[in-house]
């Protein structure tokens, strides 16, 4: 009960952090996606099952939170987890280049993925304008952010890990 009460607490603190301060640092009304790298941290240290989880709880709160396409980012935060779970027993999880490399990659993705799945749904929008106004920005405060999110996050992991 303990540990869930921690990365529930640790959850919202992260939300807080993302929706309350961010909007300071907005770049073209882009800033870091907490709940992205939180996603893909989890995935690297917990393994597929717990990164599509943790993924899909977390954007669907995302979801909730923001009233966008629903269902969008718990679809693309699911995906993220997963795919981070994938490569969980293959990487060396305490590497710098991991969440930075992994930040770079899984922001790419989901903007491609969120950009194409909008672009089904009948919207029209300058590509172009986009990579430049919201990936860029996104790409750059995730780079920011990757490597202190993953330690808050590994050190979460091991405060709650069982014990053996």
């Amino acid at each position: 009960m303990k540990k869930i009460l921690a990365w529930l607490l640790f959850t919202l603190v992260v939300y807080a952090f993302q929706s309350a301060f961010m909007p300071l640092v907005y770049f073209y009304g882009m800033g870091p996606d907490l709940i992205l790298l939180m996603v893909s941290s989890i995935g690297f240290l917990n393994g597929k099952r717990v990164g599509s989880f943790a993924g899909f709880l977390l954007g669907l709160f995302e979801d909730l939170a923001t009233g966008t396409f629903f269902g969008l980012n718990a679809f693309t935060k699911l995906l993220v987890g997963h795919v981070c779970g994938i490569f969980s027993t293959r990487v060396l999880k305490d590497s710098f280049g991991l969440p930075v490399m992994a930040s770079i990659l899984n922001t790419a993705a989901v903007f491609c993925i969120t950009e194409a799945i909008v672009l089904l749904l009948g919207y029209r929008f300058n590509i172009l304008t986009h990579l430049y106004t919201k990936l860029v920005p996104l790409m750059c405060y995730n780079l920011v952010f990757a490597w202190p999110m993953h330690c808050a996050v590994r050190w979460l992991h091991n405060k709650t890990a069982d014990k053996k």
